[in-house]
């Protein structure tokens, strides 16, 4: 017996409908070829052009979307910095109040109004969420603290902060500037 064997075609690629049409052959004595596929090809090319002026549309929309974005952006930072300036003025009018003081009044009368000056500013701090790191009598965080000086101090505990050279503050959980501190060391 034997085996009858058929023979193997390749597949034919698929290809897009525009490249398949544009490959088939013109009829005879047709130089643009059939009538049917040619109106399937210029269907095509129209859906083709209409496609890419979509995503041009697209990409112009995105590309005007982004630049509100950062316009709006950069008007809300404007915004938040101007909010903070007027309320700095008052503070800054006290200081030159200050200023303008007649010295004959008394050391005592101008640490109080210094001291007036320190507290609103420290209430307009906390009123945009800004709060004083506490660091003295804490364990040192580097987190939070900037040792500049260790020291050996029999009363205190190992790491503790001992000193504060510089306040640091926080902006809710955001760290603004650490406080500078000196800690003690066994």
């Amino acid at each position: 017996m034997t085996a009858h064997r058929q023979e193997e075609t390749p597949e034919t690629p698929v290809r897009p409908e525009a490249e398949r049409l544009a490959a088939a052959p013109a009829a005879p004595g047709d130089a643009t070829g059939s009538p049917p596929a040619r109106e399937a090809y210029d269907a095509a090319c129209a859906e083709r052009d209409e496609y890419r002026d979509l995503l041009l549309r697209k990409a112009a929309e995105f590309d005007n979307y982004r630049k509100r974005v950062e316009r709006e952006r950069r008007e809300a930072a404007s915004a938040g910095i101007a909010e903070l300036v007027e309320a700095l003025l008052p503070i800054v009018d006290d200081f030159e109040r200050a200023l303008a003081a007649d010295p004959a009044a008394g050391v005592e009368a101008y640490r109080a109004g210094v001291e007036l000056i320190h507290r609103q500013l420290m209430d307009l701090l906390a009123r945009f969420g800004v709060t004083p790191i506490q660091a003295v009598g804490t364990d040192f965080d580097p987190r939070l603290h900037e040792a500049v000086l260790t020291e050996a101090n029999p009363g205190s505990r190992d790491g503790e902060v001992i000193e504060q050279f510089r306040r640091g503050y926080l902006l809710a959980d955001r760290l603004l500037r650490p406080a500078m501190v000196k800690v003690a060391k066994a």
